[in-house]
């Protein structure tokens, strides 16, 4: 796997290795990351699941009204 250097922010830093309970900045920086990719795979799962149902409900021939 491809390695990258960033610098950040140490109170940044420090503060997500708090909040993640983490003791090494790389493990924090790691928690963010994933954590910021899995909130975007569960937010694709659930529009997408949402706009499937709304796709069904045009498709259905409607009844005449009036």
């Amino acid at each position: 796997m491809a390695k990258i250097d960033i610098s950040l922010d140490a109170e940044l830093v420090v503060e997500v290795m708090v909040l993640a309970g983490v003791g090494s900045p790389q493990d924090a920086v790691e928690a963010v990351v994933r954590d910021y990719i899995a909130r975007g795979h569960r937010t694709e799962t659930r529009t997408e699941s949402k706009d499937r149902g709304l796709r069904d409900v045009d498709a259905k021939p409607q009844e005449p009204q009036g």
